[in-house]
């Protein structure tokens, strides 16, 4: 699993309904985003919205539906 904001892509640890757990955190202010879940030959793509942004102390990500 990883998070594509503004052309990077960040490892995702762990997917909840409304948070992720990102692998290496780094200041990005709110803003939207896409989730990419990939298994084996299948790959899912989701827009989400940050609404807190990203903080570089938190390994925890807030997510909302994109609208």
């Amino acid at each position: 699993m990883r998070l594509l904001v503004k052309g990077g892509s960040i490892p995702v640890e762990q997917l909840g309904p409304d948070f992720l757990l990102v692998h290496e955190p780094f200041d990005h202010p709110p803003g939207d985003a896409s989730v990419v879940l990939q298994v084996d030959q299948s790959e899912r793509r989701w827009n989400v919205r940050l609404p807190h942004g990203i903080s570089a102390a938190a390994k925890r990500v807030a997510i909302a539906a994109s609208t």
